[in-house]
């Protein structure tokens, strides 16, 4: 079984018993045996002043972009960042009184848009020039470290969904990300790192015999985490994602949409590693809820050849190419930004989605990040900790 940081940590508190700290966390900051960090690490001895909970909150009770406003009753203050403005997601200097040490620990996804490790950026980047450490609980990529795809975030696109110029599955750990931004951000804080011990980058979660603690609400699985850097992209659209279904992100659909047309529509696209099964269903909540929607259900086949990423840009394109009268790109503001479409925020610039009004072909679309993914993964390897 693979150690996480926080079960190495746990091994030796005693030098952090003199320590101010404060936690970021949530429900996946388990040990070995599902036990929470801040139990075992005040149960240490350790003077937990603070935990600051990120998006969902500290158990993931509330759907994406709901702001936290109640917290469990705990023995030490717990602050939210995330609320109701893009301030909220960076912690006052008041609230970092009395804290010389912040522990991160939580699992990410793996995906440029999943929030916890934009929380943990933008944290990094309200500590630098004052004396508080760093430390980050390192965990496993669940899609492993090896395989990357999709573009770099343009800089004008950046926001809550797009903090690190990454490509959108980027193979990295959350303690890699902490190494990658403070190094191009130049940021001036003391970082410090537990590694894992027995992860490296040709693991999938499956492969670490770790407990699976679902780590937002619409992340039920592993499963739904490897189709995720793909499937987010339709939160940015007028078709379901699956929110409101037991599968979310596996499932999608509209009412205008005919399952069989669709699929058939997909044929030419060749997409590795997936199969696409037309089905029906009626979301009780987020889009269209309580309506029968037709759609697909993707299954993944082969891990190693599916490409999450492409395969939503060319559903995109196929149900854009079906239904021009009803499609709809959605405007408005997505994660406290109205600056852009949420598609392009995703997407991390406005290129894909005008390529699929220009009716360009998938491999032309697909053309226009390789170049992106030669660049990265070639960055990418001065922060890898694991072989």
């Amino acid at each position: 079984m693979v150690k996480t940081g926080l079960d190495i940590f746990l091994q030796n508190t005693n030098k952090y018993k003199d320590r101010k700290i404060a936690l970021i966390v949530n429900q996946t900051s388990v040990n070995q045996n599902l036990q929470y960090s801040w139990d075992l690490l005040q149960q240490a001895g350790l003077q937990i002043k603070t935990i600051f909970s990120p998006e969902h909150g500290l158990f993931a009770t509330e759907q994406e972009m709901v702001a936290i406003t109640n917290q469990p009753d705990f023995n030490c203050n717990i602050v939210s960042l995330y609320k109701d403005s893009y301030e909220s997601l960076i912690p006052k200097d008041a609230q970092l009184n009395d804290i010389d040490l912040v522990i991160f620990d939580i699992q990410d996804i793996g995906a440029r848009y999943y929030t916890y490790v934009n929380t943990m950026a933008l944290f990094m980047k309200a500590i630098e020039d004052k004396d508080i450490e760093m430390l980050i609980l390192d965990r496993p990529n669940p899609l492993g470290g090896k395989y990357i795809e999709g573009p770099l975030l343009d800089e004008d696109f950046y926001s809550f969904v797009g903090v690190f110029p990454i490509a959108i599955k980027h193979g990295l750990t959350p303690a890699e990300l902490a190494l990658l931004y403070k190094d191009i951000e130049k940021i001036d804080i003391n970082l410090s790192i537990i590694k894992m011990e027995g992860w490296n980058r040709t693991m999938n979660f499956d492969d670490t015999e770790l407990p699976w603690i679902p780590p937002s609400p619409n992340m039920p699985t592993v499963k739904t985490a490897v189709v995720y850097p793909g499937m987010c992209l339709f939160e940015g659209l007028n078709i379901s994602e699956g929110r409101g279904t037991t599968t979310p992100f596996e499932v999608f659909g509209a009412p205008f949409i005919n399952p069989n047309q669709l699929k058939k529509q997909l044929e030419d696209s060749k997409l590795e590693g997936v199969i696409f099964r037309p089905m029906y269903v009626k979301p009780t909540f987020n889009k269209f809820s309580g309506k029968v929607i037709g759609g697909l259900y993707i299954h993944v086949t082969d891990v190693q050849k599916f490409k999450p990423f492409l395969t939503a840009v060319a559903l995109t394109q196929a149900i854009y190419n079906l239904h021009r009268d009803k499609f709809k790109f959605l405007k408005g503001v997505y994660e406290f930004n109205d600056k852009h479409p949420a598609f392009d925020l995703l997407a991390g610039s406005d290129v894909i989605r005008k390529m699929i009004f220009n009716n360009e072909k998938l491999s032309e679309i697909e053309a226009t990040w390789k170049n992106d993914e030669r660049e990265f993964l070639d960055l990418k390897k001065k922060y890898h900790l694991y072989e």
